[in-house]
């Protein structure tokens, strides 16, 4: 390197300033067989759960949907907007079905309804319409902007298309990166209950509202056809507000009761003698003064007081359960679990989930993985009826099933798509509160969430998760507790790796001075925290202080951990990445070179750690100029990274890129070129051309082609 210094990060890792080579090598907890981006399966198919059984009314608004596809028309939005459970999703699934069957459009339906979903389902997008594993990798990790991903792979796209943003009830997620644009490809339907035009510009509204008496009344009547009149079903129609999701529900009760069934009077007569219960439904708009949403408890109420009836309480109780979650797909497998047990029966989930199914109070649906979803508007009035005697039984055992499906030691591994639909419930449990022991075993359970997040690559969600969970819990435990220092320093880890260094800095320097100023300097969590912030202080320059922090925080480990541990071996690797010539030659630091056998014999060969140390060793190699050595290393480590992370993964580009670095200081100049353009390019694809990865590579392959052998 000539002239000033000019320090740059590759891989979201380090750089350390100096007058020689540099080496970057914070190495990823991530990996996979298969490097794709892995999307919800159902990008190409509604996640709808059960489809109306006749679409009633909405003639006009099909109509208008339905024009805007003449003659390959595009570049339009259209915004669905209505009270929850008034039948937006419907209407958007009838327009989807008509524009891939009868338009011939390519479709795809995307859950807007939090940050993960709707980056997942993006992403999954752009994969469908051609985007390559780096870009999407590339943009799953937050190295490039996702939504600018999705749109240039839209606008390419050679097929017209329909894209349909279910659920969007916060607008600021779509705002939050601009994933709302047009296309002259494509049409874009967006269905929310949040009505205000200020959050869709540029787009076509249409409103949604309860269903006319003679519809309602049909509705009822496609559902139970045997259990009254129309008449009788107008007068239903009319307890319930005509509402559709109170409509699906009352038909969906009265069509399965087969020891008793309740005729359509019977069902009237309950609902004029019964209480209703006042239903919360988040974020939506009142429509008028007359607002039916309350008759949605009453209706689904009414089912649950069957259930008791009949000698079914483990239904209430399981729905109940299920509304301390999100209204997000929950794993099925999340119920099937010892700890459900502590709420009711475990013989007995089947049976209540049985029964809630067949009263159309959840559904069955499959994204990759198979799920049960209920709507919001349901959850909500439901949480709000929980009796407050039942809330600590239900809020302990909904954080025991989350705790349960986290891996209790989350390690490398291929992108786990339970992982990402926990996320929304684990802030969801949060949201609801609870008592603090309860919320503290929350904040460690979330905290572990964005580890397994964060070793996947996923690091926007580890950060969404764990920077959730200090939010959420700080009111309960305090800004102090120790879980929920350890949730903000795994934030601050996150923001690391997202490449937001200055605000990395400053949420882990207040965490670990608050933690040492508490529990010491040698307490774990302190040294988790140090060794997360010299990282930090590294890629920013500030060499002095990020290796007296390393240094500290070996001495730390191996007082607490002992030699052995993964931890210590890790944060001694990184001592060879940030050494020089001369120091790497002292006596006290010659038995670093020696770490990778250490490391293999304690954790290994295929470890994570051991495969770091290896190209952390063989960086050090090149660094001594001990140069056959060092191509032999990078060598193994580049076939098993490509192995095990794939040819284009980020880590596995930067031994690529090391291993050109050492071809050219070998004289092979025709071979590091042809290497490091590879890696160029893959960059420019994976990152964009203007990434500074991408910039700082394409800068060393000009210095092997225009430098001679000045280039390093």
């Amino acid at each position: 390197m000539k002239g000033a210094m000019d320090g740059h990060a590759e891989d979201g890792g380090r750089v350390y300033q100096s007058s020689h080579d540099q080496h970057i090598s914070e190495y990823h907890y991530h990996g996979s067989e298969e490097p794709g981006l892995a999307g919800p399966d159902s990008v190409r198919r509604p996640a709808v759960g059960r489809a109306p059984v006749v679409l009633r009314d909405r003639a006009e608004v099909l109509a208008r949907l339905r024009s805007s596809t003449a003659a390959g028309g595009g570049g339009r939005a259209f915004v669905l907007h209505g009270m929850g459970g008034c039948g937006k999703t419907a209407v958007a699934y009838a327009f989807f079905q008509f524009a891939t069957e009868g338009d011939s459009r390519v479709g795809l339906w995307v859950n807007a309804s939090d940050r993960a979903s709707l980056r997942s389902g993006m992403l999954a997008v752009a994969a469908d319409r051609g985007a390559t594993d780096g870009e999407l990798l590339a943009a799953r990790n937050g190295l490039r902007p996702g939504a600018d991903l999705v749109w240039e792979r839209l606008r390419r796209s050679t097929e017209p298309w329909l894209l349909v943003l279910d659920n969007a009830d916060d607008p600021e997620i779509l705002r939050d990166g601009s994933w709302l644009r047009t296309s002259p490809n494509g049409i874009v339907v967006v269905t929310t209950r949040r009505a205000a035009p200020r959050w869709w510009p540029g787009a076509e509204l249409q409103h949604i509202g309860v269903l006319p008496r003679d519809d309602a009344a049909r509705v009822l009547c496609d559902l139970a056809p045997q259990s009254g009149t129309v008449k009788q079903a107008a007068e239903i129609a009319d307890k319930l507000g005509r509402l559709p999701l109170a409509l699906t529900l009352a038909g969906g009760f009265l069509s399965h009761q087969v020891l008793d069934p309740w005729t359509m009077d019977a069902y009237r007569r309950h609902l004029e003698e019964g209480e209703g219960v006042e239903l919360i439904d988040q974020g939506a708009d009142i429509l008028s003064d007359d607002d039916p949403r309350h008759l949605v408890a009453r209706t689904w109420h009414l089912t649950l007081d069957t259930f008791e009836a009949r000698g079914l309480p483990e239904a209430v109780t399981l729905l109940r359960l299920l509304a301390r979650f999100a209204p997000e797909p929950l794993p099925i497998s999340l119920l099937n679990h010892p700890e459900v047990g502590r709420a009711f029966p475990r013989a007995r989930t089947e049976s209540a989930l049985r029964a809630l199914l067949d009263q159309s109070l959840t559904e069955l649906i499959d994204v990759g993985v198979r799920c049960v979803q209920t709507h919001g508007v349901l959850l909500d009035s439901v949480a709000s009826a929980t009796p407050p005697e039942t809330l600590t039984v239900l809020s302990t055992t909904a954080s025991k099933l989350l705790d349960a499906a986290v891996p209790e030691q989350p390690d490398a591994g291929p992108e786990d798509p339970q992982l990402r639909l926990l996320s929304p419930h684990a802030i969801a449990l949060l949201r609801h509160g609870a008592a603090p022991p309860t919320m503290a075993e929350l904040v460690a359970t979330a905290t572990r969430l964005a580890t397994a997040l964060h070793r996947t690559g996923d690091y926007l969600s580890a950060w969404e998760t764990a920077e959730g969970a200090v939010r959420l819990s700080r009111e309960t435990l305090g800004a102090e507790h120790r879980l929920v220092l350890a949730a903000h320093s795994r934030a601050g880890r996150a923001l690391f790796r997202l490449g937001r260094y200055a605000e990395a800095e400053r949420v882990l320097r207040q965490v670990r001075g608050t933690q040492e100023r508490l529990f010491g300097a040698a307490d774990p969590d302190t040294l988790e925290s140090s060794h997360g912030l010299q990282l930090v202080l590294g890629n920013l320059g500030q060499r002095p202080e990020a290796l007296s922090l390393l240094r500290a925080t070996i001495t730390g480990r191996l007082a607490s951990l002992g030699p052995a541990h993964p931890l210590t071996l890790r944060s001694q690797a990184s001592l060879l990445t940030m050494l020089s010539k001369s120091e790497l030659e002292m006596p006290e630091n010659v038995s670093l070179l020696s770490l990778p056998t250490d490391c293999e014999h304690h954790l290994g060969p295929d470890h994570t750690v051991t495969l770091g140390a290896r190209h952390n060793h063989a960086w050090a190699l090149y660094v001594l100029h001990r140069l056959r050595e060092a191509e032999e290393e990078i060598q193994l480590v580049s076939e098993m990274y490509e192995r095990r992370f794939g040819p284009d993964y980020p880590i596995a580009l930067s031994a690529q890129q090391l291993h050109a670095r050492i071809q050219y200081h070998l004289g092979d100049v025709e071979a590091a070129v042809d290497l490091m353009d590879e890696v160029v390019q893959k960059r420019a694809n994976s990152l964009g051309p203007d990434h500074p990865f991408t910039t700082a590579s394409r800068r060393v392959l000009a210095d092997f082609r225009g430098n001679g052998r000045t280039a390093h």
